[in-house]
């Protein structure tokens, strides 16, 4: 279909392309279906005719004439997985499709449409660029453009691995503090200028007093600051904050810190009420509630008065120690709740982080980001080199044994009692025996995961999209079998999947990583897998000069006969034969690792990518240990996979076929995906289940995630 809008975001650069956000103004699409206002639009580069330099450089506020094809939004559905398609929802956009590359028909109509989230957009990516091109190859310009504009798309995931270890990520973004200061600066500036009428003679003050010209002026100033921000969570919350107090100020009355924290958290539920499903909302107005809450009866503990320079010091010292110590502790709950981890060098790490980052990168950063050359150059360059001599302390103590303590989400009554116990261990002075607030958290510290049986075991199907990744757990083991795609150089299925699903079910080491073979959908996200937690061995079919077979301590081949017994769970690979390593004409797929898992009398057959060949030789070899109660479709159901003999010899009850939603590979085909019903094996697919999680050794059970966790914007 043909669509006419403008560009309404600052574009992202993707592998092979670029993705932006685009306002339809008007569509020519066949039949009468509605095309939503606001769309996502992936534009990838033709890869017959060269790479994504080619395509036309798109700017926010730009009207063209695109010709798409649109989809509605999808994403990964997992337990405690990044919710795609409620963040969609929230942003308003109510379908995700892809530019085809056609020079007739795409042209750009106008350079410029005049509004005000064009001029925003427009401006956010005039500083981006700016600071990019201060800071060329620098590895923390993403860094200075998330302080400056809240983009923060920048910044690699090796760094956010190390910001969220040691608990600073809060930092690397517009928050209330930097918003703060903007305001409180322009406040005091209007205000200064004003008591002397701008020094043009005028008798300003008579007219209108400074306090409310101040007054004023900050909150336009933090109106505008929070618009180049990106408009987040965090920035609404001190927006709206500061308003209020300006509001006050304005109107001559006294209001308190609770009353003006209520105003604003009602002001950003009633224009977004979908915000309550993010962690920064919660967050955000938790730190500032817990702060209040604790400093309750201690008006006036940290006043200087007359008191010296090292009074005074020393009371700025224990205010801002006593402050950091509060949100710490406070939002323990909270931050399990929503994370499963909590960083044990936060408080060093925020106490050196939250000065550096505030006082002296930030305000570097924004004065030069609009500067001239050649101060723009300095004044980036100095907050540059700040940032990465801070990096390189957060990277050693994010090094650090135990820097990061995980665990399992806490049950709802887990959560109740650790919250009540911080309640009671910060109430205010005065509250008998503080130190009983300790005992609530207990549960939460001996929060132990969930674990099969002896002799039970759970498969948990991961939706990575297209692509395969099993987590497969014993009473005291956990293999993961395969690691999902790779979705570009700087992102795959381990990072933005496995890793944070390991981490929610408490899971922080594995005792097998078995990768069944080369393609990118299965061992995309290895890498990342093998850096974020131990491995206790890895087993597969790749060459032995393969990357992930050097990062492996200790990699074991993937041979037809081996197997091993983990608390009652027999483990058998059943392929490959050494004559599939020993002849160079066999495909990847032919080398596909392919277990079976047997707990009691229930098993499971994992594939992998194996076509008819392997399936007719496992078959001639011995059929009937090919007998499994669950069957992991082989090449995703592909047409050269899943042949009658093959599933005549499994005989599953249930089969699993991890696919990508509307792949391009139009897996499963349609007549393989109806031998399976012709045969009576009931189906799962990942793309319409979401995650499957599968329980042997007491009976067969499956479990799908999409419907157990329906949800209101599912398949809308």
């Amino acid at each position: 279909m043909t669509v006419v809008g403008t560009v309404a975001s600052l574009p992202d650069a993707i592998d092979r392309g670029t993705r932006f956000t685009f306002d339809v103004e008007r569509a020519a699409a066949p039949g009468s279906a509605p095309i939503p206002p606001r769309i996502v639009l992936s534009w990838y580069a033709d890869q017959r005719r060269g790479d994504a330099q080619e395509l036309p450089s798109v700017q926010p506020g730009e009207r063209w004439q695109l010709t798409v094809r649109l989809r509605r939004p999808h994403g990964n559905a997992n337990p405690d997985g990044f919710d795609y398609e409620a963040w969609l929802l929230e942003q308003g956009i109510r379908a995700t499709g892809t530019v085809r590359n056609d020079n007739a028909a795409n042209q750009r109509i106008a350079a410029f449409v005049p509004g005000m989230h064009s001029v925003v957009e427009r401006a956010r990516g005039w500083l981006r660029d700016r600071i990019f091109a201060a800071l060329p190859g620098r590895p923390y310009a993403g860094v200075i453009v998330a302080l400056v504009i809240g983009d923060q798309r920048g910044v690699s995931q090796s760094d956010w691995q190390v910001f969220n270890r040691t608990g600073i990520g809060h930092l690397v973004s517009i928050s209330g503090l930097h918003i703060t200061m903007i305001a409180g600066m322009a406040a005091a500036l209007i205000g200064a200028l004003w008591r002397r009428s701008f020094f043009i003679g005028s008798e300003l003050p008579l007219r209108l007093p400074a306090q409310k010209a101040a007054a004023l002026g900050g909150a336009v100033m933090a109106c505008v600051y929070v618009l180049l921000a990106g408009f987040g969570v965090p920035a609404q919350r001190t927006l709206y904050m500061l308003c209020v107090v300006a509001f006050a100020l304005w109107s001559g009355r006294m209001a308190s810190v609770s009353h003006v924290l209520c105003a604003a958290l009602a002001v950003v539920v009633l224009l977004d009420p979908w915000a309550v499903l993010w962690p920064g909302f919660w967050l955000s107005f938790g730190a500032v509630a817990t702060i209040l809450y604790a400093s309750v009866g201690r008006a006036g503990e940290f006043e200087h008065g007359n008191a010296d320079w090292r009074t005074r010091a020393w009371n700025t010292l224990h205010a801002g120690t006593h402050t950091q110590y509060v949100v710490t502790v406070g939002l323990v709950p909270l931050t399990m709740l929503l994370f499963g981890q909590i960083s044990l060098v936060s408080p060093i790490a925020n106490a050196l982080a939250i000065p550096l980052i505030s006082c002296l990168v930030t305000p570097l950063a924004l004065a030069g980001s609009v500067a001239p050359a050649p101060l723009i150059g300095w004044l980036l360059g100095l907050a540059h080199w700040l940032v990465e001599q801070l990096a390189a302390l957060l990277s050693w103590l994010s090094a650090l044994p135990h820097a990061v303590w995980t665990a399992p989400l806490p049950a709802w009554w887990i959560f109740s009692c650790a919250s009540l116990g911080m309640l009671w261990l910060l109430a205010p002075r005065g509250w008998p025996v503080r130190w009983l607030g300790l005992i609530g958290v207990v549960p939460l510290v001996l929060n132990v995961p969930t674990h099969p049986k002896a002799g039970q075991v759970w498969v948990t199907a991961l939706d990575v999209g297209q692509g395969n990744a099993l987590l497969v757990e014993t009473a005291n083991h956990r293999l993961l079998y395969d690691t999902g795609p790779a979705l570009s150089p700087q992102s795959d299925a381990g990072s933005r999947v496995i890793v944070p699903y390991l981490k929610t079910r408490g899971i922080g080491r594995l005792d097998a990583l078995m990768i069944s073979h080369s393609d990118a959908d299965h061992s995309g996200g290895a890498r990342s897998v093998l850096e974020a937690l131990p491995v206790g061995w890895v087993s597969t079919s790749l060459l032995l000069d393969h990357a992930i077979v050097n990062a492996a301590a200790d990699h074991r081949r993937c041979l037809a006969g081996d197997a091993w017994t983990w608390d009652g769970v027999r483990f058998e690979l059943l392929h490959p034969v050494p004559a599939v390593y020993e002849s160079a004409k066999f495909k990847p797929n032919a080398h596909s690792c392919t277990v079976k898992i047997t707990a009691g009398n229930e098993s499971i057959l994992l594939a992998g990518d194996i076509e008819a060949t392997q399936e007719a030789e496992l078959v001639e070899r011995d059929a009937t240990a090919l007998r499994a109660d669950v069957l992991l479709a082989p090449h995703h159901g592909s047409g050269t996979s899943s042949t009658l003999p093959f599933l005549q010899a499994v005989q599953p009850r249930i089969a699993v076929f991890q696919v990508g939603y509307r792949n391009r590979y139009h897996h499963p085909k349609p007549e393989i995906y109806a031998r399976y019903a012709d045969l009576g094996i009931e189906r799962l697919r990942s793309d319409d289940a979401g995650a499957i999680a599968l329980q042997l050794g007491d009976g067969v059970r499956a479990r799908e995630y999409r419907k157990e966790h329906a949800r209101y914007w599912y398949g809308r």
